[in-house]
């Protein structure tokens, strides 16, 4: 009988249905509805719940007399429960010969801005396509270790290191300078790099951003700047206002450009572009999940003119 298989710590416990049994548990925040809906009596699905409670070594659920709902570490079980279950259904598929529907959590990282601007329509149309998906983003300026925290797909900028992941470029952008149309009838436009000297730079702390500001042929110039912002944003709506040059990549100004409200300067100066590209860890063996949502996203941003 199953009640008995869960009386002991770890021997014998069906570990794949426990999962199940905590993932409509949590879903349902009810033992009686869980029971009802995988045909089980209420008490062996209260069993099942306290023995892998036991095994793991932490409460994964708040009891009430009126609802049931996972603690800070059942939440995160509950996100790893899913995953795991998800990549069973479709190796279970992939041996009979389907191609699995995308089911599960997926995670997606980018940088702050980019990921706001671009990324984020995507995983929401990702979301239309297949309403039982759940995903989370995390739109950070900083370093990602895909693999130590749990990002199913990055978007990034600029030259990979080797990593084994798989790469898929999808274009590339261009670091640019800019500034507002009344600034530049006022102070005049730079004809070269070194004109910089002359004009009211305003520089932000992003990783884009240096003191050195390079360009082709090996030219570089140190920048003093004015006003140092520690977003790209503050550093845009700065140069909008008027305020002065700013370094950005082009990306991050389509929509003023579009606007009017910025124009580029020292184009012909400009270092070659910096690759986009969409990274996953798993290749060929990449569950349904991400290749659908890799397949999206490389579609709608090979699309997009910014990139290319």
């Amino acid at each position: 009988m199953m009640i008995r298989q869960y009386e002991r710590k770890d021997q014998g416990m069906d570990r794949w249905l426990a999962m199940r049994i905590f993932v409509k548990v949590a879903e349902t925040e009810s033992f009686a509805k869980t029971a009802r809906h995988m045909h089980m009596s209420a008490p062996s699905v209260t069993r099942t719940i306290a023995a892998l409670e036991e095994l793991i070594g932490a409460r994964l659920f708040v009891r009430t007399t009126r609802s049931v709902k996972t603690t800070e570490a059942g939440s995160r079980y509950l996100d790893d429960c899913r995953r795991i279950l998800s990549d069973i259904a479709e190796a279970e598929s992939a041996a009979a010969g389907h191609y699995a529907e995308p089911s599960g959590a997926l995670t997606i990282t980018a940088s702050a801005m980019f990921g706001q601007m671009y990324v984020l329509p995507i995983v929401t149309e990702y979301l239309d396509t297949y309403p039982s998906m759940r995903a989370r983003t995390f739109f950070l300026d900083r370093p990602v270790n895909i693999v130590d925290e749990g990002m199913d797909v990055a978007i990034r900028i600029g030259h990979l290191p080797d990593s084994g992941f798989t790469a898929i470029p999808v274009g590339s952008v261009r670091r640019v300078i800019c500034g507002s149309p009344e600034y530049l009838d006022s102070r005049g436009a730079p004809a070269t790099p070194g004109d910089l000297k002359n004009h009211r730079i305003v520089a932000s702390n992003s990783a884009w951003s240096s003191p050195e500001w390079r360009f082709a042929e090996g030219q570089r110039v140190v920048i003093d700047a004015a006003l140092q912002c520690n977003t790209n944003e503050a550093a845009i709506e700065t140069a909008k206002a008027g305020r002065g040059l700013t370094r950005v990549l082009l990306y991050q100004i389509g929509p003023a450009l579009l606007e009017g409200t910025l124009q580029i300067v020292l184009s012909e100066f400009e270092e070659p572009p910096l690759p986009i590209h969409v990274l996953y860890p798993e290749g060929r063996q990449a569950p349904a999940k991400v290749r659908a949502f890799v397949d999206l996203a490389v579609s709608r941003l090979r699309e997009n003119p910014l990139f290319n």
